[in-house]
């Protein structure tokens, strides 16, 4: 935990999980744990997490390898990028968001495109497709 009244300037790195209730200016490295910015935390910074949560402020880029939640008393300005992201009623943000899935995406579509096209047409719900003959 970082304090009310302590200040970081440079890299947080390591391998705990991370409440920020001080300022940190930088950039914060945790990509296997959990971030949360208290509602106290002010950090100018580029943030990288599995799970990231923000009830302070943040200025600096945003990429949670799980999910982004942005609390109701939140404020980021910066960049999101993460397959899950939260913004709850009242949440500051400005910026741009990537919800990208990563690989999740073509998996499906390679699965689509495995179906033999053998025997009745169906629709995108699975459905059979009315033949007409003509």
């Amino acid at each position: 935990m970082i304090g009310p009244s302590i200040v970081i300037k440079g890299t947080v790195s390591g391998d705990e999980d991370l409440l920020v209730h001080g300022r940190v200016e930088g950039s914060i490295d945790l990509g296997g744990q959990e971030v949360a910015v208290g509602q106290s935390g002010r950090v100018t910074a580029d943030i990288t997490a599995k799970v990231i949560k923000v009830d302070g402020e943040v200025t600096g880029d945003i990429t949670g390898n799980e999910k982004v939640v942005i609390s109701k008393s939140g404020n980021v300005r910066g960049n999101i990028v993460a397959p899950r992201v939260t913004l709850e009623d009242g949440a500051v943000f400005k910026g741009s968001i990537d919800m990208d899935p990563g690989d999740t995406g073509s998996a499906k579509v390679s699965l689509a495109s495995q179906r033999s096209i053998e025997g009745p047409a169906e629709d995108l719900a699975g459905k059979p497709l009315e033949q007409k003959s003509g």
